[in-house]
């Protein structure tokens, strides 16, 4: 999981800083591919970590959070784009992803010890 969000803030700045086309193309691929993993491995650790009797609830917060999270995040980035630049802000943002995959893996070295979904 934090590998998958590794390639994702690498390739954001990838693509941040890239003036040709293809590079920027392979970026996105980087980019789109690399989230898929990333929400894949998390949505099943949220199911696989959560006791039976809970599932539901447990799955409707996560829900409500990912769908809120996602606006918030345009309007963050939105703002600071229009404050820096949209460049800058792409940039950052790869920046603040690797920053914050670091920080957890610290934070919750529970989470960097899974090696794969049976072990969760």
């Amino acid at each position: 999981m934090f590998g998958s969000l590794a390639i994702f803030g690498l390739a954001t700045i990838l693509f941040a800083i890239s003036t040709n086309l293809f590079v920027s193309l392979i970026a996105l691929l980087l980019i789109g591919g690399s989230d898929v993993i990333s929400v894949v491995i998390r949505s099943s650790l949220v199911q696989l970590q959560t006791p039976d009797e809970m599932r539901g609830r447990v799955n409707a917060v996560n829900s409500l959070f990912i769908g809120t999270s996602n606006q918030l995040g345009e309007f963050e980035s939105g703002t600071v784009a229009g404050l820096i630049g949209t460049v800058p802000a792409v940039f950052i943002g790869g920046i603040g992803t690797i920053i914050v995959a670091g920080l957890w893996m610290y934070l919750f070295p529970s989470l960097r010890k899974i090696r794969s979904l049976s072990e969760s």
